[in-house]
């Protein structure tokens, strides 16, 4: 960094939830048995579809994508977030806020393209049974998963780009829980109307357009499923879909709330609110979502722990 006060800073405060040491070592645990979780389900989840070949379809191959930003969202925020709990000087260099705003934007970004793609998946999968493995074959899939990374990536490169060329001045306590982009451009000695303008368009394309799409394929996915005759085969087409709309309603609502509202309607302890639930809470839901709503998911846990409990016994014999 240059060394003009005037325009840059070389390192930033985090201000954190809270001042008191009692309150954050209780969070700190609290916290850390969520991470913990949250990596541990994940991982289990990609491993359970690994090793289970009725789990190799292309929805699978959506929320194994989905599980890794899961597990990448929640390690790009949470274990800085732990070591600020027990640490008196709360700072995060320049290079490291930059990198951590990075990874958090482009993760963000990447998980709502793939919700968006997972609901293609599942209505050409209710709307079209019969031609399903021929539209989503593999090379599709693949395609579709490469432009959800791509693109939130090149997003993401764009927005710290322009976030961090403001001019700081002075200003280096952030306040807020991480390096996320309203609470740095906050810090900003000059005007940031362009950069808000970046962000709404931002959030059209990559919130909004996404979440447009997710809409408009449970649109027609509801009305293919009112159409059937058999209780039975709406139950079955109901499962197949409650899932992902639960998780899509858990992140599209929150980022909605938080970058689409005008700047001034949320408060500082709101976003911070937010942007926990969003980083730990909703990458731990995830898993137990599709692990406790999923027929075939419960069925692939209970045929590895039967492998297990089977090789457990041999080996006690």
């Amino acid at each position: 960094m240059g060394t003009d006060n005037q325009t840059w800073v070389s390192d930033f405060i985090l201000l954190g939830l809270s001042s008191d040491w009692d309150a954050q070592v209780s969070l700190f645990v609290l916290f850390l048995v969520m991470y913990m979780v949250t990596m541990l389900g994940n991982c289990l989840i990609v491993l359970l579809i690994r090793l289970d070949n009725r789990l190799h379809t292309p929805m699978y191959f959506f929320l194994t994508n989905l599980s890794l930003v899961d597990v990448s969202y929640a390690t790009s925020v949470v274990p800085q977030l732990l070591a600020h709990f027990l640490a008196e000087h709360k700072s995060i260099p320049f290079p490291s806020c930059a990198a951590q705003l990075f990874f958090s934007l482009a993760l963000g970004g990447i998980e709502f393209v793939l919700l968006a793609v997972m609901a293609y998946d599942r209505y050409v999968a209710v709307c079209d049974p019969l031609r399903y493995s021929a539209i989503m074959h593999g090379a599709l899939c693949a395609r579709l998963a490469i432009t959800s990374w791509v693109s939130g990536s090149i997003n993401s490169l764009v927005q710290t780009a322009i976030t961090f060329q403001l001019p700081m001045c002075t200003n280096k306590f952030i306040d807020h829980i991480s390096c996320e982009l309203l609470a740095v451009i906050r810090l900003a000695c000059v005007d940031t109307s362009s950069n808000e303008a970046a962000i709404m368009v931002s959030s059209i394309v990559f919130l909004m357009t996404p979440f447009c799409l997710v809409l408009l394929s449970y649109i027609w996915i509801i009305s293919t499923i009112v159409k059937i005759q058999s209780t039975e085969g709406r139950k079955k087409a109901f499962h197949t879909c409650a899932s992902h709309l639960t998780v899509v309603a858990l992140c599209y609502g929150l980022a909605i709330f938080t970058y689409i509202q005008p700047h001034s309607s949320l408060s500082v302890l709101q976003e911070k609110l937010f942007s926990l639930f969003y980083a730990i809470l909703t990458p731990m839901l995830n898993p137990m979502i599709y692990s406790l709503r999923n027929k075939e998911v419960k069925g692939a846990w209970q045929k590895l722990l039967w492998k297990f409990s089977g090789l457990a016994s041999k080996l006690a014999t």
